[in-house]
């Protein structure tokens, strides 16, 4: 797996397959070969990309988890989302 991670709080905000292609510009992060989506708010200056993730939690999600290069780490900030009834 991959897992792009915001610099600043160390959150990691996408995790996605070894296979998938992501290409960070100084402007922007772009996922896919052709592209699937485009990251506007995180770059080349603002996100790290750290591949051969193997150890990714099990219950991830986006922002739920930090990511020192290493080591997972809950995010103390993190509130699940309320269920619909």
């Amino acid at each position: 797996m991959k897992t792009i991670v915001e610099t600043s709080t160390k959150l990691s905000k996408y995790l996605l397959a070894d296979d998938v292609v992501i290409t960070a510009t100084a402007n922007d992060i772009t996922v896919g070969d052709p592209a699937q989506f485009i990251i506007a708010d995180l770059n080349s200056g603002n996100a790290t990309i750290t591949e051969n993730v193997t150890n990714a939690p099990e219950d991830w999600v986006g922002n739920k988890y930090k990511l020192d290069g290493t080591t997972w780490s809950a995010n103390p900030d993190y509130v699940e989302p309320e269920e619909e009834e």
